[in-house]
């Protein structure tokens, strides 16, 4: 079900266009650091195994009128599939009487970290960030939510070409974590090798057990296995989050402080993404009525348009969940004069005609509804429904592009580009590859907590979540979410929690906040700062174990 799968990158996928501004776009911009030596070697050629490399900077900035010192490491972690010491070494050449053995699947990792102050404190709580995809760099919370600078952007217009803004972030994480951005295998800098590389990472669960393994060896890195340890993951980071902290917990012994979803999909059957190619499973469209509804608020297309809107998703989200799950759930078996009543409802909460609602069968996926709401002319987005774009289009039935995700990327990918070799003096020579095109490799089947084998079908990874918080019972998650963002559409992310097989002691420690905005909620800067209050008082109020 490809079109189901369409990629849930936090900026999207990005088309050739951005890629090459990544590299061409003009220098913002940046204040000077204090750079230690650190000597990273140029590559001269592709080199056969990959190394670890690293370079430290120091730098400052400013939150809420106090400055902060703080420790920059950027660079590349080598992780394997498995330990290599635990194999025995190859014969020497001369000694051989056959072809070398096949080379060990190997990813390098990039990544950002960031220790506040002028020394590293091992008893800060630690913060593992990473967007999802899969196949995306972590380029969109590192320069937009929580790294010490961010990209400044146009609220829901696409922003003005280079040269583009940096500035302190005052929202950065930094105030209550240190901070850790991991590139996935294969983004950023990182790299394969080895015999079947790409089966060896690109998966579920093989993604899962390679970020494990990061983790746990930045922890031995850095002596911060005494640390208070959390996961942000946003989008597919969201699932990433879910296996990862599974794993952590029952094959690491590491029990994690708190898991941050953002933007959060745990079971893919609920996704809008061509929900018309999983017949019988009508949630999708379910779930995604009530992102319909606000889309349909904030462009004033509802012909009865509420003051405001948080009562009116309330409204919305009962309807969805009763009459029009009811209908659905009816198929062939329903009365026409009742079709006919539900999708006059529906054109009242989403702005589409009747006519059109009933023609779709009750059921319009997020594909139509971006493409139609605002006629054939004009586009809405679908990471963040607020912004609207031309029409590529105007005969097709779906949507052809995302107006937001073309609007942001330039900025992010070109500050980020500028911002990495200048400032953190990392990544001179090399390619840093914002997202990859991973589709026809990715293995979507996860094998679950207790099952035998991986299991055919969609993605789910609620079981890894129920699971690593019953193992460990102080586990908080606290979820956050935007009402315009229909890529992961909020309430199939509350459904999804309250569907967790949990003891209701342990449903205790989900919490959940909701912003005016879509899928990267800090590309609205009031969201921003909401975000950062929410976060930030999580880290306090869990670091120590309880909360």
């Amino acid at each position: 079900m490809i079109a189901k799968l369409r990629c849930l990158l936090c900026a999207s996928l990005l088309n050739t266009a951005v890629m090459a501004v990544a590299v061409a776009a003009e220098r913002a911009p940046t204040d000077a650091p204090d750079t230690k030596i650190s000597v990273v070697p140029e590559p001269t050629e592709s080199p056969r195994y990959l190394r670890d490399e690293r370079q430290t900077t120091r730098g400052s900035m400013s939150i809420g009128g106090r400055v902060f010192s703080y420790q920059a490491e950027a660079g590349v972690l080598v992780v394997h599939v498995k330990d290599p010491m635990d194999d025995d070494a190859p014969l020497p050449r001369e000694e051989r009487t056959g072809p070398p053995p096949p080379q060990p699947p190997e990813a390098s990792m990039s990544y950002v970290a960031y220790f506040k102050g002028d020394k590293e404190d091992i008893h800060r709580p630690i913060t593992f960030l990473f967007n999802g995809g899969p196949g995306s760099s972590t380029v969109w919370l590192h320069m937009g939510a929580f790294g010490p600078k961010r990209v400044v952007t146009a609220g829901d217009k696409h922003v003005p070409a280079a040269p583009y803004r940096v500035v302190d972030n005052e929202y950065s994480l930094i105030d209550v974590s240190d901070l850790v951005f991991v590139d996935a295998p294969g983004t950023g800098f990182g790299h394969l090798r080895g015999a079947d590389k790409e089966k060896a990472f690109y998966g579920v669960d093989q993604d899962a057990h390679a970020f494990a393994t990061f983790i746990v060896e930045f922890l031995s890195r850095h002596s911060r296995w005494n640390s208070p340890k959390y996961l942000f993951g946003e989008s597919y980071g969201t699932t990433r989050s879910a296996a990862l902290a599974n794993i952590l917990q029952s094959e690491k012994s590491l029990d994690l402080n708190g898991v941050i979803l953002l933007s959060q999909i745990l079971n893919f059957d609920d996704s809008a993404d061509g929900p018309q190619f999983n017949p019988g499973v009508d949630l999708p469209y379910v779930l995604a009525l009530p992102t319909y509804a606000a889309t349909a608020w904030y462009h004033h297309k509802l012909p009865n348009q509420p003051a405001a809107l948080e009562p009116l998703l309330r409204e919305v989200e009962n309807f969805a969940i009763t009459d029009y799950a009811q209908a659905l759930a009816a198929g062939s078996t329903l009365a026409p004069e009742r079709k006919s009543a539900v999708a006059a409802k529906l054109s009242a909460y989403t702005g589409l005609a009747t006519d059109y609602i009933e023609r779709a069968n009750l059921r319009v996926n997020g594909g139509e509804f971006e493409k139609t709401l605002l006629g054939s002319d004009v586009t809405t987005g679908r990471l963040d429904t607020r912004f609207a774009g031309p029409t590529i289009d105007p005969m097709s039935k779906e949507a052809d592009y995302d107006p937001q995700s073309v609007s942001i990327s330039s900025a992010y990918v070109s500050a980020f580009n500028d911002y990495v070799r200048g400032v953190l003096k990392f990544g001179d020579k090399r390619t840093y590859k914002p997202a990859i095109d991973i589709d026809k490799n990715w293995d979507y089947q996860h094998q679950p907590p207790g099952a035998l084998q991986k299991l055919p079908g969609s993605t789910n990874v609620m079981p890894d979540l129920a699971v690593a918080m019953k193992q460990n019972p102080n586990l908080k998650v606290q979820l956050n979410g935007g009402y315009y963002d229909l890529a992961t559409p909020y309430f199939a992310a509350v459904y999804e929690l309250r569907q967790l097989p949990l003891q209701s002691s342990l449903e205790r420690n989900i919490e959940m906040h909701f912003y005016t905005s879509g899928h990267m909620v800090y590309a609205h800067e009031p969201d921003l700062k909401a975000l950062h209050a929410n976060v930030a008082a999580f880290i306090e109020r869990t670091k120590n174990g309880a909360g």
